[in-house]
């Protein structure tokens, strides 16, 4: 069956052919299906959208859409961060490459920043925001960014409110990314409000560190930790990269305009549904915190309140019931694991999340 499948169905959960689209909305609105009625149709069980229900082997049961949803999302947040470590490599190795080459002496008059390089390190605030001004200027079609961390400050988006709407003049489109804690700053929305339909956002639970790109031939990103560094590049191969990252964030991520996916789960919401998944993993509460873009004391009152929802009475119990209702996102992680990660114990890798360079445009 499994070869049979491959052949006639060759696609995956994100993007199911028009049998199986039937097939399983039907079984989600009647809460199971004859087993022959997925004869036709063997990816649904391929891909584990169905399965047996064990009261009647006859009859099929759907796999949940929220559970559904939460197997694609982690997936790709585990592609792009496997993308963003060979990104970093790679970046270092062209660097390493470049420095071996013939250097420019002084009196060739080539400065080695000049704005045809494929990268250039800018250093201190007024020399990015130059870089970004330059970039801005020479924008006609589009920009592309990803703004990390939660609420935006009022000054930073006052600060590129400029470059903003000296784009929105010339017609640029813009497609900015946040984090769902972005949703509940005044300013981001007053600033969209004043852009217009020239502007168009969506969060994500996680983004990647922060990037600016221009007419997808210019990018920014961050280069050190304290936001003093950021690299300019204009090599296709890596623009390119960081341009197919950003789409494939933004077909996940959820319209500005739009509510939050509900959880499922009564008392829980969005935010602790991705919080628990993060503990599932073995992160500690700062990292949990830096990654959703929110205060540690924030996110601790969230776990409080997912161990009072949950009937947990410590992070032991809390990873016990966390792997049973779900909440865990994983469904290849056994409770056990669950339990130790959340549990802390020590030697457990974690992820560590480096705060990006602040956007110079402002938003």
């Amino acid at each position: 069956m499994a070869g049979h499948g491959a052949q006639e169905h060759p696609h995956g959960a994100d993007r199911l052919c028009e049998a199986g689209d039937r097939v399983y909305s039907r079984a989600v609105r009647r809460g199971r299906v004859p087993r022959h009625d997925a004869d036709p149709v063997p990816c649904l069980l391929e891909l584990a959208l169905l399965h047996p229900d064990p009261d009647d082997m006859d009859w099929l049961v759907p796999t949940s859409p929220q559970e559904v949803m939460t197997r694609l999302l982690r997936g790709v947040y585990d592609e792009v961060s496997d993308s963003q470590r060979r990104m970093g490599s790679a970046v270092a190795a062209f660097e390493w490459y470049a420095a071996l080459g013939p250097q420019p002496s002084p009196a060739s008059g080539t400065d080695p920043a000049a704005p045809g390089s494929a990268i250039r390190v800018l250093e201190g605030d007024s020399r990015i925001q130059g870089a970004l001004d330059e970039a801005t200027q020479a924008c006609t079609t589009e920009v592309l960014t990803v703004q990390p961390g939660g609420i935006r400050p009022e000054h930073e988006l006052t600060e590129g409110l400029h470059r903003a709407m000296a784009l929105r003049g010339r017609g640029v489109r813009m497609r900015d990314l946040y984090t769902h804690v972005a949703r509940h700053g005044q300013g981001l929305l007053n600033y969209l409000e004043l852009m217009g339909d020239s502007v168009e956002a969506r969060t994500l639970d996680e983004v990647i560190d922060r990037l600016i790109l221009f007419d997808r031939t210019v990018a920014f990103i961050p280069a050190n930790a304290d936001r003093t560094l950021a690299l300019e590049l204009r090599h296709p191969g890596l623009v390119h990269y960081l341009v197919t990252v950003f789409e494939r964030l933004w077909r996940l991520a959820i319209p500005l305009t739009a509510s939050l996916p509900d959880t499922g789960i009564e008392g829980i919401s969005h935010r602790e549904q991705s919080i628990a998944a993060l503990l599932a993993e073995g992160h500690q509460d700062a990292v949990i915190a830096e990654r959703l873009g929110i205060s540690v004391r924030t996110c601790r009152a969230h776990i409080a309140r997912l161990s009072e929802t949950l009937g947990a009475a410590s992070r032991t119990q809390l990873g016990v019931r966390i792997a049973q209702v779900g909440l865990d996102r994983s469904r290849a992680s056994s409770s056990e694991a669950a339990v130790i990660r959340v549990a802390g114990v020590p030697g457990l890798p974690g992820a560590h999340g480096v705060p990006g360079q602040e956007s110079a445009t402002g938003r």
